[in-house]
């Protein structure tokens, strides 16, 4: 195996782990706008299996921007390990050069100015490019593809087609396999009915039916690549119940279930795997903890948690791979695996620069015809931003910012709560907002707003209970997502401390005054789990807001203060 200098990429995409020096050559292309095709995806030719592996894509067709959070904290024994490093913090922790094609995919600095000078990222045209040239140089039998699920959904037209673009250009794209999470949110007899569509497995190990208490999915399947013998394990995201609404999948239950992956995995072995593989959608701390009480997984390809790294964290004798959202990149592994077991590798976090890679014919015209029916729509303008738009990081984000000026205003309410889903792409400073941008953040089978009233006792309570989620110092307890965003209302969080000590000093913006626990509020917010909520869908309710507001203004969000 490498050292981590060894395999530490300078760069994104070129340090091929090799010291080259190529990396250097990479960013003076860039910035001389001559960074070719070639430059991302050449590739020495090494070992007898080329992994892939893409994730989190939220239904993005086509390429788009994508602000990676500038606030990303980890708790107790993570704390300041990737992912949760991040800004110059992480440029400094992978000798990554400041205004860079690295800096700019993998970071929040100078997003807004690098953005106008690189471009959007992703698409599936592109990926396929990705694809379809790793398949040729290495011969189709060589390479395994893989999605790590949240593939079908976050999106105008996934939305209106319940997934059906996403699986006619996935069938196109043609993983060896998925597994899943969001989804579910399309409802018991639509997921089986979309399975049943697929041209590759959808795989579930975590999965099980609740009536007779045995596994709903396929689990694992063994696929052959390079002459090797190559174990596929799915892992859906084991808290899709409790963070979506269980009602869209009362048949069906979850969890983490570790001991059926320890399970599979003797299988695995016993049927003569030589090279096991987790396709999980945990989260990253989550499938770093599995990964030490799981033996036997020679990969993780973890997704959920949207984190982008360009080296794999080693974890025993496990390799955590993260490989990002929103199409911007691609993970690909060269391994050499022989008599049962990885000997060697190479790595590379490919960034799918979209004004670099060309697209793929086949894959593009499947995107237009998909798209075809809703291209007015989609391009119809709303309002226009001033400002960047974004929603990663833990706190706060300038998108779910102006989404609560929508709800305080349309709904005539004291404070308003946004999710703090980590789908949703960005906009940079000084662009029209479109169908298409608004959905990108709110696409969603339950988009229902409610307005009712709380307690002041009821809103921290809510407030403490995501923040365990997103805080708690066992990853098995974390869900993922952000904190849940607030409008009218400001508060201090303490990360550190345990569920109901965490949340102080909670504050009316409007009044000044402090949140009585005996008062109550009018509260307005949207994406309920609780069935038969009732109200305006989200999308329209923003959109009747930039009709009286067309120009959004944001700025930077104060009223989170965090302390610890």
């Amino acid at each position: 195996m490498f050292s981590r200098r060894e395999f530490l990429t300078a760069t994104v995409a070129l340090g091929a782990l090799t010291g080259s020096g190529l990396s250097g050559r990479w960013s003076r292309a860039a910035a001389q706008q001559r960074l070719t095709e070639d430059d991302l995806l050449g590739a020495a030719d090494f070992g007898n299996v080329t992994l892939l592996h893409v994730t989190d894509i939220h239904a993005q067709l086509k390429p788009v921007y994508f602000r990676e959070p500038a606030v990303n904290i980890g708790i107790g024994a993570v704390a300041g390990l990737p992912p949760h490093v991040t800004g110059a913090d992480f440029l400094k922790l992978y000798q990554i050069e400041p205004g860079s094609p690295d800096a700019y995919a993998l970071t929040s600095e100078d997003f807004g100015a690098l953005a106008r000078q690189y471009g959007k990222m992703g698409g599936l045209d592109r990926i396929a490019t990705i694809v379809r040239r790793a398949r040729a140089e290495r011969g189709e039998g060589n390479v395994l593809l893989l999605d790590g699920g949240d593939t079908w959904q976050g999106s105008y037209t996934a939305n209106k087609t319940a997934g059906a673009d996403m699986i006619t250009a996935m069938n196109v794209l043609a993983p060896d396999a998925m597994t899943g999470h969001w989804e579910f949110t399309y409802g018991t007899d639509r997921v089986q009915e979309a399975i049943d569509s697929l041209a590759f497995p959808f795989l579930g190990s975590n999965i099980f039916d609740n009536e007779w208490d045995e596994p709903a999915f396929e689990a694992w399947k063994m696929i052959e690549r390079g002459g090797a013998k190559i174990a596929v394990i799915g892992q859906a995201f084991p808290y899709t119940p409790i963070a979506n609404p269980s009602w869209l999948i009362p048949g069906w239950s979850f969890g983490i279930r570790d001991e059926q992956i320890a399970l599979h995995v003797e299988a695995a072995r016993a049927e003569g795997a030589d090279l096991v593989v987790l396709l999980s959608h945990n989260g990253f701390d989550v499938d770093r903890k599995l990964a030490t009480r799981v033996p036997g997984i020679d990969i993780i390809l973890t997704g959920h948690t949207h984190d982008a790294l360009p080296e794999p964290v080693k974890i025993g004798n496990t390799l955590l791979i993260a490989s990002g959202s929103n199409g911007k990149f691609l993970s690909r592994l060269d391994l050499d695996v022989s008599n049962g077991r990885l000997n060697d590798f190479r790595y590379r976090l490919i960034p799918v620069f979209s004004d670099v890679i060309a697209p793929d014919a086949e894959m593009a015209a499947v995107i237009d015809e998909v798209r075809a029916p809703y291209a007015d729509e989609l391009q119809r303008v709303i309002g226009h931003t001033e400002g960047l738009l974004y929603r990663r990081g833990n706190f706060n984000g300038t998108w779910d910012d102006v989404i609560c000026e929508a709800l305080l205003a349309e709904q005539d309410a004291e404070i308003a709560l946004s999710p703090g889903f980590r789908w949703g792409t960005s906009l940079p400073v000084d662009s029209d907002i479109t169908v298409e941008d608004l959905h990108t953040v709110c696409a969603m089978t339950y988009p229902a707003v409610y307005r009712n009233t709380m307690s002041g006792e009821m809103l921290k309570t809510i407030l403490e209970d995501v923040a365990d989620n997103l805080f708690n110092a066992d990853p098995y307890y974390q869900q993922g997502g952000d904190m849940v965003r607030v409008g009218g209302l400001g508060f201090a969080i303490d990360p550190t401390r345990t569920i109901g000590s965490r949340i102080t000093d909670m504050t009316v913006l409007k009044t000044k005054a402090p949140i009585e626990a005996g008062r109550d509020y009018v509260v307005t917010g949207w994406a309920s789990v609780n069935e038969g909520t009732e109200g305006p869908a989200i999308w329209d309710v923003v959109e009747s807001y930039l009709a009286k507001n067309p120009t959004v203004s944001p700025e930077e969000n104060r009223s989170v203060t965090v302390k610890g």
